[in-house]
């Protein structure tokens, strides 16, 4: 479909109507208001001749709800306002979109270049999956652009980004690096999850392809697994005939959870945003914290590309504790309004160690390789009032300095490791 296509005649409407009526305006059945559920496995046709033509392409319609369904077909329709693609591609989760685009565009001999610290379940298939095939990997380190710009003109039939990193936040220069992808006839994908169509276009941008795993801001409610792929429709065909024969297909009922979240996505997003940059402001005073990484804070290394490229600076926040995972292990529990979970974009706030979510994948070894200690914590910031959160962060940290205080008193320097503690 046609990005203009909705919204003829309005161009300049925004993007918060653009969450709630993207894909929408149409006459549903029953006259319905909402977008329905539509179950059905297959559809039928009285006249062979229009039911070939619609398995072929030639009129629209449904056939079976591996390769389309009506529901899922609304949800593609609503990331193509999103994200000014002219074509969707929905899964059954990010990874599955994910997977389904790199062995779209990739084969034996063919080389593809990343950054070796993307998402853990990312950087297993470029370390493990990839090279089975006979794919040639490079992972270069994600903060050196001349290093991507060198490897990228030795060979590159598939540049991939991940902006900002999940959990290290790092910023790339897209534009740049799309230059350099340009020159030597790449594709270039850009997974988009953190930074949400609100936030950032990287088709605008010069990318070629824009993946998201829906499971996260888009739905919004942690209650539903997908992912969506966008980007030109000459792509999108051959993304989607992977889909169709290798079977990941978004269900009905996890697309319309999803339709249903995006709807409330820039209300969620103006807060969860505002709570995150105070808990970073925060952390960044915060005697327990060595680091902390989030693209909205002026001394973040990625903060003037950010602003460059970006219209706000997301809702995920991660930090190093000194101490390691004993400082973790005795700051999570502390929390009181948080979940300890594998998720982010949800409503509620969701802290977790990269061992335990993003990369919970890789080993030790590997994490620390990709520059992921022990020690990272990640914040998906929620909805909830920014100061009850902080008051919640700096009373769990103030009891954990505490207690690491009187520890350290008791027990003399076998304490003194796990932090640099102001009583």
């Amino acid at each position: 479909m046609n990005n203009n296509e909705k919204f003829e005649g309005n161009a300049a409407v925004g993007v918060g109507t653009r969450v709630v009526w993207g894909g929408e305006q149409v006459q549903h059945p029953y006259n319905a208001t909402q977008t329905p559920i539509v179950v059905s496995a297959a559809y039928g046709y009285n006249d062979i001749d229009a039911w070939y033509d619609v398995a072929q392409g030639k009129l629209p319609g449904y056939i079976y709800s591996r390769m389309s369904n009506p529901t899922v077909a609304t949800l593609e329709a609503k990331l193509c306002e999103l994200e000014q693609a002219e074509s969707a591609v929905a899964f059954s989760s990010g990874m599955a979109a994910i997977s389904a685009v790199l062995h779209t565009f990739l084969c034996t001999g063919k080389r593809v270049v990343s950054t070796r610290d993307s998402y853990g379940g990312t950087n297993k298939i470029f370390e493990e999956f990839l090279p089975r095939m006979g794919v040639q990997v490079c992972l270069c380190d994600t903060l050196d652009s001349e290093a991507l710009e060198r490897e990228i003109a030795a060979g590159c039939d598939v540049l991939y980004l991940e902006t900002p990193t999940n959990p290290t936040l790092k910023v790339l220069d897209i534009p740049r690096l799309c230059a350099a992808a340009r020159r030597v006839g790449a594709v270039v994908v850009a997974d988009n999850t953190f930074a949400t169509p609100l936030n950032q276009n990287p088709l605008a941008l010069g990318v070629d392809v824009v993946v998201h795993s829906a499971t996260k801001f888009l739905s919004g409610h942690g209650d539903v697994l997908g992912g969506v792929v966008c980007g030109a429709e000459p792509l999108m065909a051959q993304v989607r005939h992977y889909r169709e024969i290798n079977g990941a297909a978004l269900d009905p009922f996890s697309a319309y959870l999803i339709i249903r979240g995006i709807k409330t996505l820039a209300l969620r997003l103006r807060q969860q945003q505002a709570s995150a940059q105070a808990l970073a402001q925060y952390l960044s005073s915060e005697p327990l914290v060595e680091a902390v990484n989030y693209p909205g804070l002026p001394e973040h290394p990625g903060h003037a590309i950010a602003k460059a490229q970006m219209r706000g600076f997301g809702a995920i926040v991660s930090f190093v504790l000194k101490g390691g995972m004993p400082t973790v292990a005795r700051l999570l529990p502390r929390l009181k309004y948080a979940h300890r979970a594998g998720n982010l974009g949800a409503v509620e706030t969701i802290y977790g160690p990269a061992r335990t979510t993003s990369h919970v994948e890789n080993t030790l070894e590997e994490r620390l390789a990709l520059g992921i200690s022990e020690g990272l914590v990640r914040i998906s910031v929620g909805i909830e009032d920014t100061e009850d959160l902080l008051a919640d962060l700096a009373q769990a940290c103030a009891s954990v300095r505490q207690e690491l205080a009187a520890a350290k008193e008791l027990h003399g320097d076998a304490y003194a490791g796990l932090a640099e503690v102001q009583a």
